[in-house]
């Protein structure tokens, strides 16, 4: 059996029916390759039947179930420890590669040595109505249906926060821009091409980032070893689980707000940390005053947010959530 050169690893939380469309991807996918791969599959405890259901696909190969639920960046690092190939290509149970997006990844990270990362370009479905009788107004370059998602960031600092209390972090801090490969500080990992020799150098990922900003962490401490990070627009993968800011749950609201908060205390200054909180918390509250005058948006859920970003250590987020589903399940 051929040398393994790069292993999908997909992570799923009771979302089977995605999970199943994104392994009918990866075969596609691996239809194309001139060289070997593999798919395995870490399994966080669902009871849906995912566990069963990926054992079954004829694309993978190994499947991790767990009896627990556990984060991703604990996840994430079981899977780029077992991965068996020189690149580990980490994804989300929700995401769904397009056409080619493996073999641009790759070559992304074969034509850069110093980069440890490659990020594609993320899409994700939104509602398209179309009038009757009138044309989709939708550019030719956009699938109908679908709609760019940020996914290449600045790395956190009181700029990037002040960027947003400003409302210009879409000028500023938003890198996934263009349609050239690009050097950026970070992508979401929802779609992202790792070398493993890299990864390991800085022992993979910080399990005390339950999920949200583990990625962020990653990509900080890959850079401080040398490594950089690519943003590949020609690589393309359409992220389907995005959750509005009206629609994200308390539980999530909290992780997010406190391991944003965990990243700044653990790169930048104390005094660094509190002007983000303070920064980021000051957008949320005028969204709260105009959500409202504006039908359809939760002034509660914006509130929600600004006392979770002022109040990180405060509440319930997805770390205690899982403790709870394991409880339950014994």
């Amino acid at each position: 059996m051929p040398d393994v050169e790069l292993s999908y690893c997909i992570v799923n939380t009771s979302q089977r029916d995605l999970l199943l469309r994104g392994l009918d991807a990866i075969a596609r996918e691996r239809e194309g390759l001139t060289f070997a791969t593999e798919v395995l599959v870490l399994d966080n405890g669902s009871r849906d039947g995912s566990a069963e259901a990926a054992r079954e696909h004829p694309a993978v190969d190994e499947v991790i179930a767990l009896e627990e639920r556990r984060g991703k960046a604990l996840n994430d690092t079981e899977l780029l420890r077992r991965a068996r190939g020189r690149y580990a290509l980490l994804l989300n149970e929700d995401s769904e590669l397009c056409r080619h997006a493996t073999i641009e990844l790759h070559e992304a990270l074969e034509r850069h040595p110093s980069a440890a990362c490659a990020g594609a370009k993320l899409w994700r479905p939104v509602e398209v109505i179309v009038p009757a009788g009138k044309a989709s107004t939708q550019p030719e370059r956009r699938p109908p249906g679908l709609d760019e998602q940020a996914c290449a960031w600045r790395f956190p600092t009181p700029l990037t926060a002040l960027a947003g209390a400003l409302f210009l972090h879409r000028l500023y801090t938003v890198q996934s821009k263009g349609g050239q490969t690009r050097e950026v500080d970070w992508c979401q990992s929802s779609a992202l091409l790792v070398r493993r020799e890299a990864a390991a150098q800085i022992d993979y990922l910080d399990p005390d980032f339950f999920v949200y900003s583990d990625e962020v962490d990653f990509a900080r401490r890959l850079r401080d070893r040398g490594w950089r990070s690519l943003y590949v627009p020609s690589a393309v993968a359409i992220h389907h689980e995005q959750l509005s800011t009206d629609t994200v749950s308390e539980p999530r609201i909290v992780e997010m707000a406190r391991n944003r908060d965990l990243y700044m205390r653990k790169h930048h200054s104390p005094t660094a940390a509190l002007t983000v909180r303070l920064l980021t918390a000051w957008p949320y509250a005028v969204r709260a005053l105009a959500a409202l005058l504006l039908p359809g948006h939760s002034s509660k859920r914006y509130l929600r947010h600004v006392t979770a970003t002022l109040w990180p250590s405060r509440g319930e987020g997805l770390r205690e959530a899982a403790s709870t589903y394991n409880r339950e399940r014994h």
